[in-house]
């Protein structure tokens, strides 16, 4: 295998190292895909995910703009070449890939092709991906014209055979992301399960009592007030246990992480898990903030990764920064990302939240309170402020 400075030995350990970083199975795609390109030197690269139904699940690009990459239109199906190498389970490399007879031509917005090199992915014998690139960068910078005879300089034997050791690595790197968000899926489901059990027997009983309680209230109401009044302080009696074990149910979701590291190690460790799996970037700094009420660190926590979530899943944020600090006899947490914002009346009025009416009932639940500064293309800056520490 050539040993140019994009193949060697570094650059391949480093794409490696960066694929095995991520958790988050898009992040993944997008990593396998990165790095394909700069390893090959070549324009383009793409990696599509097949569905069950003919197209595809999910599909990566790079080298291609944001503007270029809508005006596209729609996500491709699996003919042609994609076809060849998700049923065939074989490599691909052409020379030209508009002259090969499965080629069925590109929407009028997609970028020229020529020269084409592709491998699936794959896990044991199930095919669970495409990578591909396109266009050959020559070395010095000089490329013909892509309607030559070669559309340029070209793939080579020793392109493929690089290519395929990425391939291997990108199926351990996707199985693995895959094993991750469905093991966080079945860790959530059982969660909520286990906590709707405990709903159910502890609070719903008594719910039950409640109502037979207050119905039979109301019957007493005219022909015997003193019994009905009797009735109704059960009722209050009730009322009041049932609200006492739903607190009992939600303390007992506290994480254990706070009460054996506290608030400043937990978020400071859950960043960093943050930081591994995504590709932005994810920071944390902490200045004076001594031990908190146990409500005070659980409400910081719950809308520092609400704050959090909402950043890395929908704002498009490249860093997203968390501190938390003392501001006089509070403590004031901060979570700025550097996303496209979002206008906070426009989300109120279309009815979407993005967690804003929980993270305000947590801090004003501990006697504090939230803000919200966002705009669309300028970010969002998210800063509780509460008693203590």
């Amino acid at each position: 295998m050539s040993q140019g400075p994009r193949s060697g030995l570094t650059a391949v350990s480093s794409a490696l190292l960066a694929m095995s970083r991520h958790l988050e199975v898009r992040d993944v795609l997008k990593t396998i895909v990165a790095s394909a390109r700069e390893l090959l030197d070549a324009q383009y690269a793409a990696l599509g995910v097949p569905d069950d139904h003919g197209g595809f699940a999910q599909f990566v690009v790079d080298g291609v703009d944001e503007e270029r990459w809508k005006a596209i239109g729609p996500l491709p199906r699996q003919h042609g070449i994609l076809a060849a190498m998700l049923h065939e389970a074989k490599a691909e490399r052409l020379a030209d890939v508009r002259k090969d007879p499965r080629f069925e031509g590109w929407p009028s917005a997609h970028p020229e092709m020529s020269d084409f090199l592709g491998l699936p992915i794959r896990d044991g014998d199930e095919v669970i991906g495409a990578l591909f690139l396109a266009n050959k960068l020559c070395p010095g910078g000089v490329n013909p014209p892509r309607s030559g005879p070669t559309g340029g300089c070209g793939f080579t034997e020793d392109d493929e055979e690089l290519l395929a050791i990425l391939a291997q690595h990108a199926a351990i790197a996707l199985t693995n992301a895959r094993l991750y968000e469905r093991s966080r899926e079945l860790t959530i489901a059982e969660e909520r399960s286990r906590l709707a059990h405990e709903l159910h027997d502890a609070v719903s009983q008594k719910l039950f009592s409640l109502r037979l309680t207050a119905q039979a209230a109301t019957t007493l109401v005219d022909r015997d007030p003193a019994r009905a009044k009797g009735e109704l302080q059960q009722v209050a009696a009730l009322a009041a246990e049932a609200t006492d074990e739903l607190r009992a149910a939600v303390v007992e979701l506290r994480p254990a992480a706070l009460d054996e590291d506290g608030l400043v190690a937990t978020l400071r460790t859950q960043v960093q898990v943050l930081d591994r799996a995504h590709s932005a970037r994810v920071s944390f700094t902490a200045h004076g903030v001594r031990a908190l009420p146990a409500a005070q660190e659980e409400a910081f926590l719950r809308v520092a990764q609400e704050a959090l979530h909402n950043a890395l899943r929908h704002s498009g944020a490249e860093h997203v920064e968390v501190t938390l600090h003392k501001r006089g006899p509070d403590t004031v947490l901060r979570v700025v990302d550097d996303g496209g914002g979002f206008d906070p009346t426009t989300v109120r009025r279309a009815g979407r939240h993005l967690g804003l009416v929980s993270m305000r009932d947590r801090a004003g639940g501990v006697g504090g309170s939230l803000t919200v500064q966002s705009a669309p293309g300028e970010g969002t800056t998210i800063e509780m402020e509460a008693p203590g520490g």
